[in-house]
């Protein structure tokens, strides 16, 4: 995973690591630091995630990181939506 030029991380801090997790990911994102490129999406925002994953993992990724937080109602629930009223009206 170290010569991947961007490493996708989705759905990030869904439940918390275990000890072999947090040890596994933490040796993944020392190989990348600063040499290549590791994207991470989540719904939770980033202040939450320090509940869920190793502080020497987070201070690699945040410290140099580009930030985007998405504001609104997510688009599942539109899809949602429209797929149940085209069902009805079929």
């Amino acid at each position: 995973m170290a010569k991947t030029e961007v490493l996708a991380i989705d759905d990030w801090a869904l439940a918390k690591l275990t000890a072999d997790n947090r040890r596994d990911l933490l040796e993944i994102i020392e190989d990348r630091n600063a040499l290549r490129s590791t994207t991470a999406t989540s719904e939770l925002p980033v202040e939450k995630w320090h509940d869920l994953i190793a502080d020497a993992i987070l201070d690699r990724l945040v410290h140099r990181a580009y930030k985007s937080e998405l504001k609104g109602e997510s688009l599942r629930k539109k899809r949602k939506s429209l797929a149940q009223s085209e069902h009805q009206d079929s």
